[in-house]
């Protein structure tokens, strides 16, 4: 039996009925098997695809059926303006994370001299994002996972972002001390008990949970920029939307300033940042 492409997306929109997005995934998962962009499909609906074609648009459907995300299935993601590389030792970049890198941004002018670091970078999203809008800026792009470093390293060559530099080390444990301007993480702040984990199994564990109800990454990285900070330099966080309290309270015991948390299009608060006192 033959299939057309608008037959293989129907099919696979069916199987795919829990998913958030079925149609955007089966057109996603037929253009990637046929080497093909979306607007292609759409062009060519009626296009018969061969038998060995569909078996394998099929198997990809069942992995993402299963629950594999998509862009673990692709290899890739869209972020800023980048299409990164991903494997399952990195997390997959997601849109709110851009309020992190837009916080930045505001706090880091174009014509400065600033230097960065991007703490449990991962695929070097948030570090590749800052380093493209502010190219005077030195940006570091820090992780414990060797494996993820070396995502980050691809997607930095092939973007050939000269001024991002890639770092092993746990938190600011291996940091060269040198003064900074701004930290910025992403880190783990779920809590080991927290029931979305179940949403998020194909990702790796170790960049998702934090003890201490998720908030003990953020409280050793706290402590560790207040040694690293210049005077009036920034440390900003992404969290969960119900943590911006304790870590608004974490950075006012250790005697930051300027608190604020910002929220995201959704009015979750999704970033809070603090300021280390000016001399």
């Amino acid at each position: 039996m033959s299939h057309t492409v608008s037959d293989a997306i129907d099919w696979a929109i069916a199987q795919l009925s829990t998913s958030d997005s079925p149609k955007l995934d089966a057109e996603l998962l037929l253009a990637f098997q046929l080497e093909k962009n979306r607007s292609w499909l759409k062009t060519w609906p009626e296009k018969e695809l061969s038998q060995a074609a569909f078996q394998e648009f099929q198997s990809l459907v069942k992995r993402r059926a299963s629950g594999e995300p998509v862009a673990y299935i692709l290899g890739h993601q869209d972020f800023w303006t980048f299409n990164l590389a991903v494997t399952p030792d990195t997390l997959i970049p997601r849109p709110e994370t851009e309020h992190l890198v837009e916080c930045a941004l505001e706090h880091l002018p174009v014509e400065k001299a600033a230097r960065v670091v991007d703490l449990g970078t991962g695929t070097g999203a948030i570090a590749m994002a800052i380093a493209s809008e502010r190219p005077n800026a030195e940006v570091w792009a820090v992780d414990v996972s060797e494996q993820a470093l070396a995502v980050a390293e691809k997607n930095r060559h092939r973007y050939q972002l000269e001024n991002v530099t890639c770092l092993h080390s746990h938190w600011l444990d291996q940091w060269p001390n040198k003064p900074l301007d701004l930290v910025v993480s992403n880190p783990p702040y779920i809590a080991d008990n927290d029931p979305h984990l179940n949403d998020l199994s194909y990702e790796p564990i170790t960049a998702l949970v934090a003890e201490d109800s998720g908030l003990s990454d953020i409280r050793i990285i706290s402590e560790q920029a207040k040694s690293h900070l210049k005077p009036g330099g920034w440390l900003m966080f992404e969290h969960g939307f119900e943590q911006a309290e304790p870590v608004q309270k974490i950075l006012r015991e250790l005697g930051y300033e300027s608190i604020e948390t910002i929220k995201d299009y959704a009015g979750h608060a999704r970033v809070t940042i603090g300021r280390l006192t000016e001399l």
